[in-house]
């Protein structure tokens, strides 16, 4: 239970990306200032983390090793991920955004084949490539079914060209994240724990957001001191509070695959407090009935994909084990 608590408080926390992002656009700050500027903002947060913990100059030598393949992947799973959110926070309001960033789970599954899975057994390691869960993705159809609801309401009062900057952006960052992100964990073989790694690519994608950062003062003029302050909220309470409780949530259930996949799926409920939050700090109207079965339909699908995954998880570690291990499982 205590898990499950932490999961939700940490999807209240990650909900104000989406809030204060859209908050930022409608008071006229660009998306270069809001992209740019967490993760500026997130180098020093994490930093004073990492330090505390004494892992610093580990990944420093980490980093080292393979320096080229942390700034592609980095490159990948930060900058090709939180610029085209940012973008897409123009077009459309917050919790739309959160809810049809769910999609993220479709673009993952469908990324499997790229990943190589190494797993011990009885007779030693076996290597095989990773296969599309097509259990799972048949129940992320109704993720998908959703999200199209919700944006049917939405798309009929914009023009084609509003609708497509809003939806494009999104699709590239929900493949983008995952990608990256796994790539990122490849590299890193278990050897940074999870709070090093994020540092690490924060760190490997600085230049690119320094880049964004110098443009953004030729073409914008330097950033209102809202935006700033709202960025700088986004970084605290997204970049470190959801975080730090999400990895804290799930490592008290890591070694429980149904549980994990219950934390996971409290996820679903950034949509919710998204929509609470747009309510109260941004006045945004209540959702139409259409939209609001679209959002049902997207937390019912990350719900039974969550339990999919946790039977096929089961069923892959069953299959490994040896009669020994197999005879305590089932007494």
């Amino acid at each position: 239970m205590r898990a499950i608590i932490l999961g939700i408080g940490a999807a209240f926390f990650f909900a104000f990306t989406f809030v204060l992002n859209r908050m930022m656009d409608i008071s006229g700050g660009s998306w270069i200032w809001s992209a740019s500027l967490r993760y500026l903002f997130m180098v020093p947060l994490l930093l004073i983390i990492v330090l505390f913990r004494g892992n610093f100059i580990q990944l420093l030598k980490e980093m080292r090793k393979q320096l080229l393949q942390w700034v592609i992947w980095s490159f990948v799973g930060f900058v090709l991920f939180y610029a085209p959110l940012c973008i897409a926070s123009a077009y459309s309001p917050g919790w739309l955004i959160a809810g049809t960033w769910q999609i993220t789970i479709i673009s993952g599954s469908l990324l499997a084949p790229l990943f190589i899975n190494i797993r011990e057994t009885p007779s030693g390691l076996v290597k095989t490539r990773e296969k599309i869960p097509l259990k799972g993705l048949s129940m992320s159809f109704i993720i998908l079914l959703g999200i199209m609801v919700m944006q049917y309401d939405h798309a009929s009062k914009l023009s084609l060209k509003d609708f497509l900057l809003c939806i494009i952006p999104i699709l590239i960052a929900s493949f983008a994240y995952p990608l990256g992100n796994r790539k990122m964990m490849e590299v890193c073989k278990g050897n940074l724990d999870a709070y090093q790694r994020v540092l690490g690519m924060t760190l490997a994608s600085l230049p690119f957001w320094i880049i964004l950062f110098v443009y953004g003062l030729f073409k914008e003029g330097l950033p209102a001191k809202n935006q700033v302050l709202q960025s700088g909220l986004v970084a605290i309470l997204s970049g470190v509070c959801a975080t730090v409780l999400f990895f804290a949530a799930t490592d008290l259930v890591k070694e429980d695959v149904r549980l994990l996949s219950g934390v996971e799926a409290t996820q679903s409920a950034e949509i919710v407090f998204a929509l609470i939050g747009e309510m109260i700090f941004i006045g945004t109207p209540f959702p139409s009935v259409s939209s609001l079965s679209g959002l049902g339909l997207v937390i019912l699908g990350m719900i039974l994909h969550s339990i999919i995954s946790s039977r096929h998880e089961k069923a892959v570690r069953y299959s490994g084990m040896d009669d020994k291990a197999r005879t305590k499982i089932n007494a």
